[in-house]
């Protein structure tokens, strides 16, 4: 943990901050350990300080053994009225996540020689690095995911309903060791994988069509997520096979660009390119993909608007898709960390057109 406070010090003079204000959860856990729902941290070059309220005080002497550890009231806020370094002050607060209203409470707390700095983003820059021990964290759920859908495949879908599989999809993450799911998981068939983010519904599965089904394990804190597009039959209508091959081929090109010095925009165009010489390029109308860690969805972005440069320890998803209104849709979706020189594939699941009856 000090090394991460360490990063994050680092980029201070990005804000011209002297100390940052840290009460985002995730943020919180990255840089202390404290998986609790109720406290803060004060950091900077010379100072750890973490406050949390009685409910708690045991765990963050387990998890946070290396900041000053304070008792504070329920309201945390209260506990920010005292102490601070003398003179100026410069504190850097996550204007993403602070509300207007906590804005105004944080205010009235502090003394009138403790300037608030917006500073979002600070930390979710330093954690779009992850150091080898978070990679091995993200596999391991990956290979968690990876097994779910073996098992799925050996199960079946036909006749089963969509909600149904989702239902047993994320039980067994659980059998399996997962804290839970890392978002709700999609399953979705037929004409209803058109829609990008479906609600598994009570509709049973049919034979001869495509079913999409997105899923994630979260296991000691960080997130997995992949799609896989299975057919249920050999019969496919031709449209429906027709635009798994131009996905898969998308995909297979896009994941082959991911590189240290390339920017999530040229990744994103690789798929698009493809996509769109097929005639779909309205079809495909979100991002290729997004890091992955502790959060499903952080930096850095694969997508037209990306500026930003891949680099080692960047962990993203690969995922283009074509859906179209009535007909039905395909995604296919691998979790990828760059490397020195190139990318490691986290996702095992085969990506050619697999028939589950």
């Amino acid at each position: 943990m000090n090394d991460r406070v360490e990063h994050v010090n680092a980029r201070f003079a990005e804000t011209e901050i002297d100390l940052l204000l840290v009460a985002e959860p995730v943020n919180l856990r990255y840089l202390t350990g404290f998986t609790g729902s109720n406290g803060l941290a004060v950091v900077g070059p010379h100072l750890r300080r973490f406050v949390t309220d009685f409910r708690y005080l045991a765990q963050a002497e387990a998890e946070v053994p290396d900041f000053d550890r304070e008792r504070g009231p329920q309201d945390l806020l209260d506990a920010l009225k005292a102490p601070w370094p003398d003179g100026p002050v410069r504190l850097g607060f996550d204007d993403a996540h602070v509300s207007v209203k906590t804005h105004g409470r944080l205010r009235e707390r502090l003394p009138d020689r403790v300037e608030l700095v917006p500073a979002a983003g600070l930390v979710e820059k330093v954690r779009a690095i992850k150091a080898p021990g978070e990679v091995q964290r993200i596999r391991a759920a990956s290979e968690l995911a990876d097994t779910v859908y073996r098992e799925l495949a050996e199960a079946g879908l036909v006749g089963r309903t969509e909600r149904d599989v989702a239902v047993w999809l994320e039980h067994r993450m659980r059998v399996l060791g997962a804290e839970g799911p890392s978002f709700d998981s999609i399953v979705a068939s037929g004409p209803h994988g058109a829609l990008p983010h479906a609600s598994p519904r009570d509709v049973p599965i049919e034979p001869d069509t495509l079913v999409t089904l997105d899923l994630g394990a979260r296991l000691d804190g960080y997130a997995s997520d992949c799609t896989r597009t299975w057919a249920t039959g050999a019969e496919l209508p031709d449209a429906l096979a027709e635009i798994y091959a131009v996905c898969e081929r998308a995909q297979a090109e896009a994941l082959a660009a991911v590189a240290p010095g390339r920017t999530g925009k040229a990744v994103d165009a690789v798929a698009r390119d493809v996509i769109g010489a097929a005639g779909h390029g309205e079809a495909f109308g979100h991002g290729l993909g997004h890091g992955v860690g502790l959060e499903v969805h952080e930096a850095p972005r694969l997508s037209r608007a990306a500026e930003g440069e891949l680099e080692p320890g960047h962990v993203v998803t690969v995922e283009p898709g074509i859906y179209l209104p009535g007909i039905g849709g395909v995604r296919i979706e691998d979790l990828v960390v760059v490397t020195n020189d190139g990318h490691d594939v986290l996702t095992r699941i085969p990506k050619s057109l697999t028939v589950v009856p």
